[in-house]
């Protein structure tokens, strides 16, 4: 019997736990790299800039007992009002200087525009703040590289976070020892998409102040699509195949918000990898089908990511040794999946099986994860996962990857271009 005759015959519930337990050594890894929940008193945190990104930080921070609000900022009052209405107890300024004076503030989360982040990020670790910095780090390699070498020299008694908020989250560092265990077999391809009806356009009754809430539609302050979007799908790629992008094709297109804006609402590129491997990257504001995934394709097996959920669908001819973690039976496609359980080494040390007892739902947002990742690494002196260096290297992928779209052309990228030195 091979292994797919095998999935679509069994129930995934119906593996022992004595299979689980043969892998040991992968998910004592498993342990190893998964995220503890922090220790310690709450952070006391401040949030500069209040739209649609910051006000979701802001919401997810009212949840998490080891980070407290205590100050928001923004220069547009509208939202410094709506900020104040969800956190009544936070202290709410108009400059980002007089939040960093406060000594209440012990950390900072910065969702400004990213054309703003330098000068926010230098000043916060100037102040002496830890400091967690949206995705991407800028809208330039030139300010991208600043920020990052600000926060490496800032370590070991300041953390800095980029919110690439995937490399944190519990699933995908699953998903990763799933790969680095060589389950997939000679990976060959990926793609990713990311498919959502919306305008992007935010309204303001002055001109003035309508052109910079909607920064993003303009090249010269956004980094586009593949910048606000794309970042996080091509940094889980280098981080699963283990090597930076070394060159880009891409193209785009205003297919239907036909404003004034000049960024793309359509976007594809191919971003080649060592080892000839290639993702597809295929983003659209103007259609919803389909949702978000990434997609990993090898000899052996395929695994499929959505959001916070993953599952692995295997090939006719893979070998029946090596599925060490099970989840319940799923339709995945055309195809029957089994989805990865991020939690099985704390279910087997219970005593349950991750088949049966697997929590069914997420109940936890992935920026909530970043968040609590953030905490955890104030109170151990830990460099997060998402560190400067990461977060440098995602924006200059995501910045020249924009760029080939921009010009309709392939890009190689450079070694040098990578590296803080």
């Amino acid at each position: 019997m091979n292994r797919r005759d095998f999935l679509k015959g069994a129930s995934a519930a119906s593996i022992s736990l004595s299979t689980l337990a043969a892998g040991a050594s992968e998910l004592q890894a498993e342990q190893a790299t998964s995220p503890v929940a922090p220790s310690g008193p709450s952070v006391k945190c401040g949030v500069i800039g209040l739209g649609e990104r910051g006000r979701d930080i802001l919401h997810t921070l009212t949840q998490n007992n080891n980070l407290t609000p205590v100050a928001i900022c923004d220069i547009y009052p509208p939202f410094v009002k709506r900020g104040q209405s969800d956190v009544p107890s936070a202290i709410a300024y108009s400059d980002y200087h007089q939040l960093l004076a406060d000594k209440n503030v012990e950390a900072v989360f910065i969702s400004t525009p990213s054309q703003l982040h330098k000068q926010i990020v230098l000043d916060a670790l100037q102040a002496g703040k830890h400091v967690y910095c949206e995705a991407p780090l800028a809208n330039t390699v030139d300010d991208a590289k600043v920020i990052a070498i600000a926060g490496q020299q800032a370590a070991p008694k300041q953390i800095f976070q980029a919110g690439l908020q995937k490399r944190v989250h519990p699933q995908y560092l699953h998903v990763k020892n799933f790969i680095i265990s060589g389950a997939l077999g000679v990976i060959a391809a990926s793609r990713m998409q990311w498919h959502k009806k919306t305008s992007w356009r935010k309204a303001s009754p002055d001109p003035q102040q309508q052109k910079m809430l909607n920064w993003r539609l303009y090249q010269d302050t956004s980094p586009g699509l593949m910048g606000e979007l794309g970042i996080h799908s091509l940094d889980i790629a280098s981080w699963y195949l283990n090597g930076l992008p070394i060159a880009a094709t891409g193209y785009g297109s205003i297919q239907f918000w036909k404003d004034d804006r000049n960024v793309p609402d359509t976007v594809q590129a191919i971003v080649e990898y060592p080892n000839g491997v290639r993702m597809a990257s295929d983003i659209t504001l103007v259609n919803s089908f389909d949702e978000t995934y990434e997609v990993f394709l090898g000899s052996q097996s395929a695994i499929f990511t959505r959001e916070d959920k993953a599952w692995m669908v295997n090939e006719a001819d893979a070998p029946l040794e090596g599925w060490i973690v099970y989840a319940r039976k799923e339709q995945v496609g055309d195809d029957i999946g089994i989805a990865l359980i991020a939690d099985a080494t704390k279910l087997l040390a219970l005593g349950k099986d991750p088949a049966k007892d697997s929590q069914k739902e997420q109940t936890k947002s992935m920026l909530y994860y970043a968040l609590d990742a953030f905490a955890e690494s104030i109170h151990t002196g830990k460099p997060s996962m998402a560190g400067p260096l990461d977060g440098y290297q995602a924006t200059v992928a995501a910045l020249k990857t924009n760029e080939a779209i921009l010009t309709g052309t392939r890009i190689e990228f450079k070694k040098e271009w990578f590296t803080l030195t």
